[in-house]
């Protein structure tokens, strides 16, 4: 059913929202004529601190355009018949492609048992009914799949907070930062990555007269909107740098002594936990009293690039500016030493005090438990055992994954760490032995499938969704035009694999639409909260908002340190962590501090490739999202940034074709040449599609040719912003 308001000139607006992995959430108004979205329009409030506006960046107002291109969208099933990779298939009719997938499904299961099956990380939908969850739900009552943990994005930050904290929810309301009085934005980018109305809130911050400042490799947007205060520092050394602040304020005397005795384990020796009385506490490791190497700010000098003195002022703001809101972003834990840059930002946020009151900040990932929204029940997966999700290419080597299901993502291929070894694995048919895709467009990922299914867009079907990380509504997704083609939404096909498998009943629940299970999910939820509207209300409204108070991360902790203790096995904030150091792992030490990464600025293993490479988020794409939208492509093509003394050196030029390579494989692009990058460091944005000439240079700009699949040594998870490479003009032969 289309929910619409009729106008004067037969004009059709469907209310709906945006629900992709872009960071936010938007509302989305579709002008409709004659079956046709005509132009997009979004929330016209000016918004307040309660209820921020849910406007549409320049994705959102793209979106018809982008997922509704009749010339490149799939239309057909197709089945592969030339070599996985190659995009040659052949069209074929929805009844075969489910035959031929029931049958594989069978025999892989039957041959290789269940966990052989893998159902692959992708967020190209996000909402109430998500592909992913759809697939491992039918695999569930099949006897189980080989799951997975972690997430591409936020995997050592969420693994590692509870070490500290006792909880992955570190993040206080963002309408709180209003009451700080200085802004720490470290490793953080809203401008770009959305982070549902953060960036709103930090305007009205920096039009309140709060100081704001950007600790990044990049002078990104964020700091340029800001107008904030840029702290450029080398990639993954961030510790150091969280290091030699706390060593001014040990030092000179600028920390909490009451939080850090009443609320912190193993800060000094006299907070140690019982049975570890011997080994190093935080105050010993930075005063060099333990390893002989005080952490001064002359030590983090020499390996972060940030001066000394620079380092020494930051800290006395840092610790006198009551209060203070220091917020991680996930740029810095994508390093190969990531877990560390979280516990280096949580332990200042301790050594300040600014845990659990108001303009404060507890660190960690901003995450936060919001009110509850409608979703499908999860059903116990038979196979206990999971991987971390970034190393499911082992996985594959090893034999233990015989079959993925790849549906509405793309990190198959263009988003995974080095493309060129990942394209080997999967081209042996030898170890994966089927690849099935669900896709709007020939991507990467799709160009490798055996059975490649076409799927339809947000604007094509009804879910619902919810915010990103932190917000105060439900939002629907109202159907604004028919599917395209042939395509179909996941649960339609994946109804007709359970009902080969007889499973039917089971799986669906008496559900035979999609539509059917958002609307009980919806009066589960409802007879939950009884004030929530009728579903058919707020269908049409396109949203409901909850009203809530603004919460802070910890404050029954804060205020009640007797009768609330942290969710950790001690109670407190562990700073020392017993866990970890019964790892007996030297790159996860039991107390925070700074160690190099591989492949980082100190590794003196790649004298051939001196430079270091990051990825960033771009606002023109979500990931590969809008990569194949020429308009949004022109507005910022694809590049590599690097700074005038690197380019000087190598006799580049701004706008020089070059080439970017390392061990593990070659791009082609433009330089731009900027300062607003440090020394000894280039950028590329994540998310460009991946387009490998005859020799096998990307002519698409995918970092993922140069980044690795290494991973961080806690949490197993993505590194890939910690890569050496070297850039040199390109002349054509």
């Amino acid at each position: 059913m289309l929910y619409l308001i009729e106008t004067m000139n037969k004009e059709t607006i469907i209310h709906t929202m945006g629900i992709n992995n872009c960071g936010g959430r938007c509302i989305i108004d579709a002008h409709v004529q004659n079956g046709k979205i005509t132009k997009i329009t979004t929330d016209p409030s000016a918004g307040s601190p309660q209820h921020p506006p849910l406007r549409a960046c320049v994705k959102g107002f793209h979106y018809h355009e982008t997922f509704l291109n009749e010339e490149k969208r799939l239309k057909k099933p197709m089945i592969r018949t030339g070599k996985r990779g190659s995009g040659l298939f052949r069209e074929a009719e929805w009844e075969e492609a489910v035959d031929l997938i029931a049958k594989e499904w069978i025999r892989i299961r039957d041959t290789y048992g269940p966990a052989s099956r893998y159902v692959h990380y992708g967020w190209g939908v996000s909402g109430t009914l998500r592909p992913l969850d759809l697939a491992k739900r039918l695999l569930t009552l099949d006897g189980g799949f080989q799951d997975y943990y972690n997430s591409y994005s936020t995997a050592a930050i969420h693994y590692t907070a509870p070490y500290l904290y006792g909880t992955k929810f570190t993040g206080s309301s963002y309408e709180d930062l209003l009451n700080s009085k200085l802004i720490i934005l470290w490793g953080h980018n809203p401008a770009e990555t959305r982070f549902d109305s953060l960036m709103y809130y930090l305007t009205l911050a920096k039009n309140q007269g709060i100081s704001i400042v950007c600790i990044d490799p990049r002078r990104n947007d964020t700091a340029r909107i800001l107008g904030a205060e840029w702290i450029g520092l080398r990639p993954a050394t961030d510790a150091a740098l969280a290091d030699a602040l706390a060593y001014v304020m040990i030092t000179e005397d600028l920390y909490d002594h009451d939080f850090t005795a009443r609320y912190c384990q193993g800060f000094t020796a006299e907070t140690m936990p019982k049975g570890y009385e011997q080994e190093m506490d935080y105050f010993t490791y930075c005063l060099g009293d333990g390893d002989g190497v005080p952490k001064t700010p002359e030590w983090a000098a020499e390996i972060t690039g940030v001066s000394p003195d620079r380092i020494r002022s930051l800290a006395r703001r840092m610790a006198e500016t009551k209060p203070m809101a220091l917020l991680q972003g996930y740029g810095a834990q994508r390093n190969q030493n990531g877990e560390q840059s979280v516990r280096g930002g949580i332990m200042l946020a301790c050594l300040t005090g600014n845990v659990g009151i108001s303009g404060g900040s507890a660190g960690g990932s901003q995450l936060m438990q919001n009110p509850p929204v409608p979703e499908i029940p999860e059903l116990k997966n038979p196979v206990s055992e999971r991987i971390p999700v970034y190393q499911w290419t082992d996985a594959v080597e090893k034999g233990q994954i015989r079959m993925i299901l790849n549906l509405a993502g793309n990190a198959l291929i263009n988003q995974h760490g080095d493309i060129n070894r990942t394209t080997e694995i999967l081209e042996d048919e030898r170890l994966c032995e089927l690849i099935v895709c669900s896709d709007l467009f020939m991507t990467a990922s799709a160009k490798f499938a055996d059975i490649l299914l076409p799927g339809i867009s947000f604007l094509e079907m009804n879910n619902s969704t919810s915010p990103w990380i932190q917000g105060d509504f439900i939002g629907f997704n109202n159907k604004a035009v028919e599917p395209l083609g042939e395509g179909r939404f996941e649960y339609d096909w994946l109804k007709e694999i359970a009902a080969r498998l007889g499973l039917y009943e089971q799986f669906t629940e008496g559900h035979e639409t999609g539509d059917a299970w958002l609307e009980d999910l919806y009066e589960e939820l409802r007879s939950e909260q009884p004030f929530l509207p009728e579903y058919n209300c707020a269908r049409q409204q396109g949203i409901y908002r909850y009203e809530i108070p603004p919460r802070i991360a910890f404050r029954e902790q804060r205020e009640h340190p007797n009768r609330v203790p942290f969710p950790t096995p001690s109670g407190r904030i562990e700073i020392f962590s017993p866990r970890l150091f019964e790892l007996r792992d030297p790159a996860v030490p039991a107390i925070p501090g700074y160690i190099p990464a591989a492949e980082g600025w100190e590794d003196d293993g790649f004298p051939e490739y001196p430079l270091q490479l990051i990825g960033y988020h771009t606002r023109w794409r979500c990931h590969s999202i809008h990569g194949n939208h020429e308009y949004l492509n022109r507005m910022e093509s694809q590049a590599v940034y690097m700074n005038p003394a690197d380019a000087k050196q190598r006799g580049i030029h701004d706008g020089d074709p070059v080439h970017i390579y390392n061990g593990r494989g070659s791009l082609r692009l433009p330089c731009r040449v900027t300062s607003d990058i440090v020394p000894g460091t280039a950028a590329i944005s994540q998310g460009a599609w991946y387009q490998p000439d005859e020799t096998g240079t990307d002519l698409g700009g995918n970092i993922n040719v140069l980044t690795s699949l290494n991973v961080t040594p806690l949490a197993k998870g993505n590194a890939q912003h910690t890569n050496r490479v070297e850039i040199n003009k390109f002349t054509a032969d």
